[in-house]
Parts: C-alpha cells; structure tokens; sequence
C-alpha cells in the first residue's frame, strides 16, 4: 500500500514537472524588436477577446455568488420559520 501510493506520487511528479525540463531548439528572434517598430495588427490581435472572456467570467462568478446569496437567505427564512413554529422547550 505504502509502495503503491510512493509510485503514484513519484509519476505524478515526473509527469508534472518534464514540461521544466523541455528544450526549445530551433533558432529564435535575433534580437530586441521594440513595440513600435511592429505592425499594429502583430501587436495583440487577441485583445479584445482577451477583455470579452475576463468580463464573461467576472460575471459568472458575480452571477453565481448572487444565486447562493439568495438561496442562503432562503434557507435562513425557512430556519428562522422552522424555530418559530418548534414548541419552546
């Protein structure tokens, strides 16, 4: 049982840290291009659905927070309701 979980653990390292270990090969750029010597379209093309996917979740996490706001508040009326309705002990 012991080896079994020491195996498990020592794959799941190997196989989560060989990315670190990858090599580039292959020539890159030849040196420091400046921002403004670049095309405007070579710029950031994917800004703007950069921006649309960052509000998309902003506001499906402000959606689901609200829903479990609500459905927290309705389980606390249903106790409080539940408490008043018990006989006093």
């Amino acid at each position: 049982m012991y080896l079994r979980r020491l195996l498990i653990a020592l794959t799941s390292l190997m196989l989560c840290a060989s990315p670190a270990f990858a090599v580039q090969t292959g020539v890159g750029q030849g040196g420091f291009v400046p921002v403004d010597s670049v095309p405007l379209a070579d710029q950031l093309p994917a800004a703007p659905l950069l921006i649309t996917a960052y509000a998309f979740v902003w506001i499906a996490v402000m959606v689901y927070l609200f829903s479990i706001w609500r459905r927290l508040n309705k389980v606390e009326a249903d106790m409080r309701a539940l408490a008043q309705k018990m006989p006093q002990r």
